[in-house]
């Protein structure tokens, strides 16, 4: 597990949002999951000890944020699209010191702000989905998330969730779904020659789609099923 070293370096002074409000909401949020689901934690071995990180993930449901916030020991940073910036879940977010992205154009205000926090030895989750998948399976990534990869150079760690779309009707059941949080090893993407081109973006793209595939269950691997069946996908340790 991650310890107090990288915990105090994600906690740079560049980061958004109050660090005495993140871990109050953090350590609520592992409360709550801890009581209203049968919460279960695979790979805490592989938590890197430094930083800085790009967390990905799979995107499932408005809680997959808490999730990563109670599952994860660090300050970290998450991108957010900005139809949740007046909602409930978007006061909660900037609690936390999202970064609130526009959907539909590339929003440079946000990457620029995403790179400072990696920039400045932070965590920073994001879903390379970039919305929620209707069925549950992982859907084609985009390249965010590689992108900002290769321009800070930074090491990804893949977390998969399942079972957290399941939660809100089973409480109306007054029942506890089983939610599963698996930790993957972190990776580097490989290294190319110059700045990225689009094809090293895609391939990176769906190497970072690909481990995160082989953390999930089959009906959860979507249109990634057929790539991680029979071989590997993890890059550079």
């Amino acid at each position: 597990m991650a310890d107090t070293t990288f915990r105090a370096a994600a906690q740079h002074r560049s980061l958004p949002g109050n660090a005495v409000i993140y871990w109050l909401l953090r350590a609520v949020c592992l409360l709550l999951f801890r009581l209203l689901t049968r919460y279960r934690v695979t790979g805490r071995g592989d938590l890197p000890t430094e930083g800085p990180l790009l967390v990905v993930t799979n995107h499932l449901h408005r809680l997959d944020p808490p999730l990563i916030m109670a599952t994860l020991p660090y300050r970290m940073v998450v991108m957010a699209a900005d139809k949740y910036e007046r909602t409930l879940m978007g006061l909660f977010l900037r609690g936390a010191g999202a970064i609130f992205v526009r959907r539909g154009e590339v929003d440079r205000i946000a990457l620029r702000r995403a790179q400072e926090v990696l920039a400045g030895g932070g965590v920073l989750g994001i879903a390379p989905e970039g919305t929620r998948s209707p069925t549950s399976a992982l859907q084609e990534g985009k390249k965010g998330a590689a992108f900002l990869a290769y321009r800070a150079g930074v090491p990804i760690l893949p977390v998969a969730l399942w079972g957290v779309e399941k939660v809100p009707h089973a409480l109306l059941r007054l029942r506890r779904a089983p939610v599963h949080v698996a930790i993957g090893p972190a990776f580097m993407l490989p290294p190319v020659q110059g700045k990225p081109s689009s094809e090293d973006l895609q391939r990176a793209t769906d190497l970072i789609m690909c481990n995160l595939a082989r953390l999930l269950p089959e009906q959860y691997r979507g249109v990634y099923q057929r790539s991680v069946a029979g071989d590997g996908a993890r890059g550079a340790v």
